[in-house]
């Protein structure tokens, strides 16, 4: 309907006239009081072929918008799907869009190409940048020192960044890695645990673990980083005090910690990438990019993750991994 008034509008001036010529004709007769039949019947002739017209005009306007509708988002192949202009302006008007067809196709594939530049830079420097840590780890290896503890924390968190940003170019790769297989959730979770041991002794922070004697379908890489990086804010956001590892029923792994917690007006927003919220901005560390990421990756597996907090009393995550969508490989 909406289209059928926006025709009509567009056709007032031809509608217009033919009232006018109508209006006058009748005027004419009257003023010569002729019998209104004489005009009533060539007006009511032309009104009908006139409505007969506008149906026909307006059935190929209508056709016209659909084909123009179809092909609204189809930019690549604008110009070979144009209808064919029936007038001057009309075909004025096309010699545009395929020019600006054209000139929007180069922007984009210079964008790409940028874009994908980019994306090699900082691959070859992640993969880089994790020689000179694994020479370092190295060196600290034979020594056992609160100084090397320290120092060995920190370059855990080194290379924890480094593999964000793996992990945030690969999210939008068009190829993935991800291999589906049953994994034993108790040796993915005691591997990311080991990785923070030196961090846990440092901060004097207690790990409370329950062995988990299950089996999940899932990819496990992915899944490390996931509960890396869920234990990597626990331990930042906890000065003093537990981290709690266990399984909730019917297969959600719960991390908990008694740390600092998130104020209730930031857990609506935890999982936006780039909001670190109140603590984030006392931190001035924080990137906002790490359980955005965990996020991404769940819904990738298949899997849930929540966030619980009270603050000044903590912060809960729930990794649900109970899920039926992905086949095992």
């Amino acid at each position: 309907m909406k289209l059928f008034f926006s025709y009509l509008k567009g056709r007032r001036k031809v509608i217009g006239l033919f009232l006018l010529f109508a209006g006058i004709h009748i005027a004419v007769f009257c003023l010569y009081r002729l019998p209104a039949a004489a005009v009533a019947y060539p007006l009511g002739l032309c009104g009908l072929i006139g409505c007969v017209a506008l149906t026909v005009d307006y059935w190929k306007v209508s056709r016209r918008h659909r084909t123009l509708a179809a092909i609204r988002s189809m930019t690549d192949i604008v110009a070979a799907t144009l209808p064919e202009p029936e007038s001057i302006p009309e075909a004025d008007y096309q010699r545009i869009l395929k020019l600006l067809a054209a000139e929007q196709s180069r922007g984009t594939d210079e964008m790409n190409r940028r874009y994908q530049e980019t994306v090699d830079y900082y691959t070859v420097w992640a993969h880089q940048i994790k020689t000179p840590i694994a020479s370092m780890r190295l060196h600290l290896q034979n020594e056992d020192s609160p100084l090397s503890r320290q120092l060995t924390s920190d370059l855990n968190r080194i290379e924890q960044y480094a593999e964000m940003v793996l992990v945030f170019l690969r999210l939008d790769s068009d190829s993935t890695d991800y291999v589906i297989r049953e994994q034993p959730l108790d040796a993915i979770v005691r591997e990311a645990v080991h990785k923070f041991a030196g961090e846990f002794i440092v901060r004097r922070l207690k790990l409370v673990y329950e062995p988990i004697d299950t089996r999940v379908v899932t990819d496990e890489k992915w899944l490390s980083f996931v509960v890396e990086q869920v234990l990597s804010n626990a331990l930042k956001y906890t000065p003093s005090g537990t981290v709690t590892i266990r399984l909730e029923a019917p297969k959600t792994l719960c991390i908990q910690d008694t740390g600092i917690g998130i104020a209730p007006e930031d857990l609506p927003r935890v999982f936006e990438k780039g909001f670190t919220g109140c603590n984030g901005r006392s931190d001035k560390k924080a990137s906002g990019i790490g359980l955005y990421l965990c996020r991404r990756i769940c819904r990738n597996l298949g899997h849930s993750i929540s966030v619980s907090s009270v603050p000044d009393g903590g912060t809960t995550v729930r990794i649900g991994l109970e899920q039926t969508r992905l086949e095992v490989e």
